[in-house]
This record gives C-alpha cells, structure tokens and sequence, in this order.
C-alpha cells in the first residue's frame, strides 16, 4: 500500500501560517523534504488549493518574475518543484470545490477516497496540506508520515498545525536533521 505522507514547514509553536496570510517566516516554498523521488501524486485541501494553484502556474509561466506570496524571484528548488507539479496527479479534497483549473487534478470527496487512492499502485503519496485536510486525514488515521520542517521561531498568533486533531495520535521518531540557519527537519511515523 501507498504511504500518505504529511509535510510542512511550521514555527516552533506549531503555526503554519500567519492569522492573515501566508508565513512570512518560509523564504521558500519548494518541495524541501526529500519527498520528489518518492511520490507520484498529490492532495490538498481545499482551502489551500486555490493559492497553490494559483502560486505554481504563475512560477511555470513566468520563471524569472518575483512570486507574489515572497515578491522574490522563484528559487531553483521552486522552478525544480513547479516543473515536477505541473506533470504530477493532485487531488483536492474538498466538499465545497466544484472545479480545479489546474490540468491533471482531480477533486475527492472525503478520507474513502484518500484510502481508495491508497490502494492503488504507484509511489507514496505527498499531503501538501494545509492545516484542515491534514488534521482530518491525521483522524481518519491515514497519515502514514509526518516530515517537518521547523523553523527557531514563535509566530504567536497564527493557524496552527494541530488544531483541529480530534484525539492523541502516538509518532515515532525516525530521523532528526540540523538544517541551516537554526531549523530541524523531523521525520515522524504515525501510529
């Protein structure tokens, strides 16, 4: 079976993102758990579908120009990632989604459809995220993997990660790795 595997970058209190936008805190928003070789597909939530959507295409059409969510030029991991995306299956689940823009992605209803999709043949999973889809799958126990990466900050007020998980869920500690400039990249199995 499929692995689904969870992977965000959060401040040391568990935030995800600003109260009124993204994490300033991030400087870049590409694929930097070491993830790309391992997966083939995609999901997200609904709530973050959109900004995704709308983040990575403008990064695939226009390479060189400053992102809108860092008003930077995209990193090469970015354009590295936006070139992997645009070819890969995403799924967003959501009830409230009519129709994604985005070619090859399909809209999924509830955590059945997540554990249909892990059934199939194929790579791992990546659960993109945001906070709610993955909370509701951590409950529906079909998050497999959980990869942070943390950032040496307290953002105070802000989504956090957890918030919505309905019970204790028990991790198990498979790696921890020193990143540059004070961050942790950790590496969690669920149970």
């Amino acid at each position: 079976m499929r692995k689904l595997i969870a992977a965000l970058k959060v401040s040391l209190d568990g935030k995800i993102e600003r109260t009124d936008g993204p994490a300033e805190w991030v400087e870049a928003w590409s694929e930097d758990f070491g993830l790309t070789a391992e997966i083939d597909a995609c999901i997200l939530g609904g709530g973050m579908y959109p900004l995704y959507e709308k983040y990575w295409t403008s990064i695939q059409t226009n390479p060189e120009e400053p992102a809108w969510i860092t008003g930077a030029p995209p990193t090469q991991a970015e354009r590295v990632w936006a070139a992997f995306a645009q070819h890969k299956p995403h799924y967003v689940l959501s009830n409230t989604i009519q129709a994604a823009a985005w070619q090859n992605t399909k809209l999924i209803r509830s955590p059945g459809d997540v554990a249909a999709l892990k059934q199939q043949g194929g790579k791992n999973i990546y659960l993109v995220g945001g906070a709610k889809a993955t909370a509701s799958l951590i409950n529906a126990g079909l998050v497999d993997e959980l990869r942070m990466i943390v950032y040496p900050l307290i953002a105070g007020e802000g989504k956090p990660l957890f918030a919505a998980t309905e019970r204790q869920r028990d991790l198990e500690l498979k790696s921890v790795r020193e990143l540059s400039e004070g961050r942790v990249s950790l590496v969690y199995a669920v149970r």
